[in-house]
């Protein structure tokens, strides 16, 4: 099938859309190489660890790197129903949308290999709950895109894969990186690595809250396959978290389960209420809104 116009030389690029604005903060600041990162003192503090300590960081590593590689390997059939709807801003975005993920993939890959000296074969850290959400929730949710395109189901792939994956388990994974690398000092690359892919990151969340309001604006009752999507998944995501800290006791570095379970049902619940604040928006309202969260974001 060809091409009878490009939004470029009829419409033009509408600037102020907040897809935009998010492609151009990834021009601005998601351009930074993984292989720059140095990681000499990181394999020097990697060295002093107690063995619990390494499994539990390669553990959380690999969990990291798989669920990079997933999304990385899910997103194109989103990429292709924004495009097929001629939503050249939103294309442009994910564009470097997919090109963050691969990134991040190749960073934990450096992580694993160059600082843990880790075995390729790191598949047994998958653990049950791990399995439902990023091995089956996620590219079934992804997939079916492919063969119904409908608003209902770009809200339940926005909500396993930005508010769920990223919204609600990376975050805590993030959070449990800076609790251990800010209060042991330690691993001065990775820190930067894991802050460079958190911001990353974070573009990511905005666009699917945009995605999810601006799908929401037009139709309200989606709101209910927003909340049968996040409520289903709820529990699972609990056990990804529960699933780290189980074969440790006491848990390394002195981290506590319950906090993590905390923040994770704290990101949960502050993801939902965000979408649910576009019930009573029109698209326009959900533009300006969506723009100052960005701007908030950044700041």
């Amino acid at each position: 099938m060809g091409h009878k116009s490009f939004t470029t030389t009829t419409r033009g690029l509408h600037r102020g859309n907040p897809a935009m604005l998010l492609f151009e903060r990834s021009k601005q600041l998601g351009m930074w190489n993984p292989s720059e990162l140095a990681f000499r003192q990181d394999r020097e503090d990697w060295s002093r660890l107690k063995p619990d300590e390494k499994d539990i960081l390669l553990r959380l590593t690999a969990m990291f790197m798989a669920g990079e590689e997933a999304v990385t390997l899910d997103l194109l059939p989103l990429i292709n129903i924004v495009a097929q709807e001629g939503r050249t801003e939103e294309e442009l975005y994910l564009a470097c949308f997919l090109f963050e993920e691969a990134k991040h993939v190749d960073f934990f890959s450096r992580v694993i290999s160059e600082v843990f000296d880790a075995p390729p074969n790191l598949s047994a850290y998958q653990s049950p709950n791990y399995r439902i959400i990023i091995q089956e929730a996620l590219p079934g949710a992804l997939n079916a895109l492919r063969s119904d395109p409908s608003p209902a189901s770009q809200v339940r792939a926005s909500c396993v894969y930005n508010m769920i994956v990223e919204g609600m388990l990376a975050e805590t994974g993030y959070h449990a990186y800076f609790t251990i690398m800010d209060r042991f000092g330690i691993f001065p690359g990775i820190r930067e690595g894991i802050r460079r892919v958190q911001i990353d990151e974070s573009r990511h969340i905005a666009y699917g809250v945009y995605l999810l309001s601006r799908l929401m604006a037009s139709d309200p009752s989606l709101w209910d396959v927003v909340e049968m999507s996040m409520n289903q998944l709820f529990t699972p995501a609990l056990g990804v978290i529960s699933e780290i800290f189980a074969p440790y006791d006491p848990a390394p570095f002195g981290m506590n389960q319950e906090e993590f379970a905390a923040y994770g049902t704290a990101q949960f619940q502050k993801r939902l209420d965000r979408i649910r604040r576009a019930l009573e928006q029109s698209e326009s309202e959900v533009n300006h809104d969506t723009e100052a969260f960005i701007q908030a974001d950044d700041a």
